[in-house]
């Protein structure tokens, strides 16, 4: 090879492994600080692809996840306020019995109607409990919500259905996506929104205790669609829920039997079979409640599971192997100073030049 002062390709070539060697040390640097194996979308443009898809999906479950767990709060707190529910109606009933004693006197039986009053009022006040300003109740008045302000996820009210007396009654739901994806068919849970003024409808009240003239007005609520006069419940019910005794019967008859804000006025009023009828209702909805945790619960065991499984997805992909690494990062830095030094020695080839031309 001729000796040459204008041309050094042995040095360039030095420079152009050393700048490879760098670049290389450079990557591996990044990888070992970051964690990732894939630190830009050059690294890996289909795995970077992937693995953000991934991790948007990941963090969906991680949401869906809470809100199931928010939605079993939500039961439970429901079933707090039932279990409230089903000891008032014990006590109620348990003062029907003590009232129906031969040994009581109407005296004795007024003090336990104040008491029958007063756990009305209660019930009354149960129907407006809530969750995080979401209602916990419904009455068959209530209107389905499809964009609400305030609600979420929306009230549905499903048709009319009819209990094994033929009374009809509105159902409502809260509807729970349980996918990632939120596709209503992949996977969802509707949450019952408990119709408080159906569970504690009587029918009519007990006939043998009232006079005539009011037991006839008040005969044509046994029985009547909740949805057939103007959208309003037509049931006599314990507590007056949403009111719903007021349409039951004229002026002369609620003086008779209700007080002035709505509530039955007498114990009497009330059969043991109409307490018997509530109670079971009561256990029924309390039963769906349990069941719908269940699910729910379930639900969320699926979700923990369906999260750890991205999570190793999306780490397979997007994970440095560490030790690989560090073994790469040791071998680019022996290559970056041996190639800084041959850079160097390479640079003083041309320098024989000097000693041909002395």
């Amino acid at each position: 090879m001729p000796i040459v002062v204008n041309s050094n390709t042995t040095a360039t070539t030095a420079s152009f492994n050393l700048s490879h060697a760098n670049d290389a040390l450079r990557k591996s640097l990044s990888r070992l600080s970051s964690g990732n194996r894939i630190v830009s979308p050059a690294d890996d443009a289909g795995g970077m692809a992937v693995a953000y898809k991934l991790n948007s999906k990941l963090k969906r479950t991680e949401a869906v996840r809470q809100n199931v767990q928010n939605g079993i709060s939500y039961l439970q707190v429901q079933d707090g306020a039932l279990s409230t529910v089903a000891k008032i109606v014990d006590r109620m009933s348990e003062l029907r019995t003590m009232a129906a004693d031969v040994t009581k006197n109407s005296g004795d039986v007024e003090n336990y109607s104040k008491e029958f009053i007063e756990l009305q009022r209660q019930l009354n006040q149960v129907r407006h409990e809530k969750f995080n300003g979401i209602s916990l109740f419904a009455t068959s008045s209530s209107s389905a919500t499809t964009s609400p302000p305030e609600l979420s996820p929306p009230l549905s009210k499903q048709g009319l259905t009819l209990d094994e007396a033929g009374r009809g009654y509105a159902k409502f739901s809260r509807e729970i996506s349980t996918t990632a994806d939120g596709v209503r068919q992949d996977g969802h849970v509707s949450l019952n929104v408990v119709n408080l003024q159906y569970v504690l409808s009587l029918g009519q009240v007990d006939n043998r205790f009232i006079s005539a003239t009011a037991a006839g007005a008040i005969t044509t609520a046994q029985g009547l669609n909740l949805e057939s006069i103007n959208g309003r419940n037509v049931f006599i019910n314990l507590g007056n829920v949403d009111n719903g005794n007021q349409d039951d019967a004229d002026a002369t008859t609620r003086s008779e039997i209700y007080t002035s804000d709505g509530f039955l006025s007498s114990i009497l009023f009330v059969s043991m079979g109409s307490f018997t009828d509530i109670i079971g209702r009561i256990a029924d909805v309390r039963a769906e409640n349990g069941a719908e945790q269940n699910r729910l619960n379930m639900t969320g065991a699926l979700l923990m599971q369906n999260q750890t499984n991205l999570e190793a997805a999306h780490g397979r992909i997007m994970d440095a192997d560490i030790a690989l690494e560090s073994t790469r990062f040791a071998r680019q830095n022996v290559l970056v100073q041996s190639s800084a030094a041959m850079v160097a020695q390479a640079n003083q080839l041309t320098s024989i030049a000097l000693t041909v031309l002395g």
